[in-house]
């Protein structure tokens, strides 16, 4: 995350050394993106999140659905509104945090500034006596990359992000949309277990069968595993960015989910009353 022109998606495009950049409209991230990178150690989901004042609902929903915030902060403008904005949404969370001082390749950087600065909002960084990792990087050139992929690692491992087989397993939507040729269309992050063709899907009420998966590269799927951004084609309604579904493998567990969506949709009706 981070403010529109720090070098979001730039840092991305250095990570899986391909152009995206190129394919947004004036360098500027309008959805949120999802990638994933292997390491020997796991696989690292990123979500690219639009910077821009004009896309809070969306920041909001990307912060929510990650477990670390990694924050791009150019050291020639500093920390911004959207900064700041973002710093209290990601407490309020108490999500884990990573701030990335980016553009390091500029002369005469003073990283101090940025680190003065966030230590108004009590973001304090390890070697100041803080809990925060700050990394110094530059994604033009790839300085301080590999040191940032460490930190996130760091992270999962303090955090104990390990992925479990589940009977029923649960995602989030991130975006959906209506294809004139595949009809509902989403984009799901994976929350808990693993996916295959076929598998009942499960959202509010409704249910159908996924026909096709595809991977975050446009690449057909026929299996996804916990932290994997998956698009999905199957549905027989859209349902609502932020939605959570249920991937389930037999159809009794459509019957005991749907029952129990009923019981919780019964009780807001009552607190609402």
């Amino acid at each position: 995350m981070g403010h529109v022109n720090h070098g979001k998606t730039t840092l991305l495009d250095y990570i899986r050394s391909t152009k995206l950049v190129s394919q947004e409209s004036g360098g500027i991230t309008q959805h949120i993106g999802f990638y994933n990178i292997k390491t020997k150690y796991g696989i690292i989901t990123f979500f690219d999140t639009p910077g821009h004042e004009v896309f809070t609902s969306m920041r909001k929903r990307g912060v929510k659905n990650t477990d670390i915030v990694v924050l791009v902060i150019a050291i020639n403008d500093g920390v911004m509104p959207q900064t700041i904005e973002t710093i209290k949404y990601i407490k309020s969370l108490n999500i884990p945090l990573i701030i990335t001082i980016n553009k390091i390749d500029k002369i005469n950087y003073n990283t101090n500034i940025i680190k003065n600065e966030l230590a108004k909002y009590e973001i304090i960084s390890e070697k100041w006596g803080g809990e925060t990792q700050f990394i110094n990087i530059s994604a033009k050139t790839g300085k301080g990359v590999k040191n940032l992929i460490k930190a996130i690692l760091l992270q999962s491992e303090i955090l104990e992000l390990k992925e479990k087989k589940k009977k029923i397993s649960e995602g989030v939507v991130i975006e959906s949309y209506f294809d004139k040729g595949n009809g509902p269309i989403i984009t799901v992050l994976i929350k808990k277990g693993f996916l295959n063709i076929g598998d009942i899907i499960l959202y509010n009420l409704e249910y159908s069968k996924i026909k096709y998966m595809y991977n975050s590269f446009g690449k057909k799927i026929n299996y996804a595993r916990t932290s994997l951004p998956v698009e999905i084609i199957g549905m027989t309604t859209i349902p609502k960015n932020g939605d959570k579904v249920y991937f389930l493998k037999k159809k009794e567990h459509k019957d005991i989910l749907i029952n129990k969506t009923k019981l919780i949709i019964e009780k807001k009706k009552k607190k609402k009353n």
